[in-house]
């Protein structure tokens, strides 16, 4: 799993409080070399200073472009139809024409014959 960029400045401050506090601890005592806690937290702080160097590095090389991310599709190729045999291939399905639907005239035509037919005087019955 790559290591997260963000991370190594509070690891690197980390290291360095730890690696200030064993120096402080090994100051006491007169020897000259570092302890072992010592060479570990150096070996460490060494590690993370060059996977940094090699994050930001990698952050100034080009990445893809806009067209390149546009043309670049991740959908599933097309799979082959299967091969229809010779009786099935002449008959086609027949194809359902759609219902007539009214246009916005006729239903306003309509409308007002429906409002004409209301509104004149109704013959008395026999």
């Amino acid at each position: 799993m790559p290591v997260r960029s963000a991370s190594f400045k509070k690891r690197l401050s980390d290291n360095g409080k730890a690696l200030h506090a064993a120096k402080a601890a090994g100051s006491a005592s007169s020897d000259k070399k570092p302890s072992a806690e010592e060479t570990a937290l150096i070996e460490e702080r060494k590690q993370l200073k060059e996977q940094r160097a090699e994050r930001r590095a990698q952050a100034l090389k080009p990445g893809p472009s806009a067209l390149d991310r546009l043309v670049r599709t991740h959908r599933p190729a097309a799979k082959d139809k299967p091969k229809v045999s010779g009786d099935a291939a002449p008959v086609a399905k027949e194809v359902k024409k759609p219902k007539a639907t009214k246009t916005r005239s006729e239903k306003q035509a309509a409308k007002s014959a429906a409002l004409d037919a209301a509104r004149a005087p109704k013959k008395a019955a026999k």
